[in-house]
């Protein structure tokens, strides 16, 4: 069971990057699929999240309107793109996998990729 995140860099503000999350060793269909960030200092976020077939997502208010989870069933892939980027989103952003749909709490998820970092210059 293992999630694999990259797609992280520098990045100045307004731009956008696009994370994905690949999933192996096991079928996540049924694990409803978090985008979590930490930024130094601070408390891991929820950022996005998304069941497996992708009819119901989740976004934090900080975020919303300038993200997008989605996925690639065939690749077992999920994808956060970023668009109009911040400073204030500077962090390591993490995947994971949990079998609450909706859930927002790190404790929740049950498997947790590597971890990516995101850096917005301003």
């Amino acid at each position: 069971v293992q999630l694999q995140a990259s797609g992280g860099g520098l990045v100045q503000a307004g731009g956008s990057l696009r994370l994905s999350c690949a999933a192996s060793g096991r079928t996540f269909s049924r694990y409803y699929m978090g985008w979590f960030r930490q930024a130094p200092g601070k408390e891991r976020e929820f950022v996005a999240g998304s069941t497996w077939s992708g009819g119901s997502t989740d976004y934090a208010d900080s975020v919303k309107g300038r993200c997008t989870i989605s996925r690639d069933n065939a690749k077992n892939t999920v994808y956060l793109q970023m668009n109009s980027l911040k400073p204030e989103d500077t962090a390591v952003y993490y995947c994971a996998a949990g079998p609450y749909s909706g859930s927002r709490r790190t404790s929740q998820y049950n498997y947790w990729g590597q971890g990516t970092l995101v850096t917005v210059s301003s």
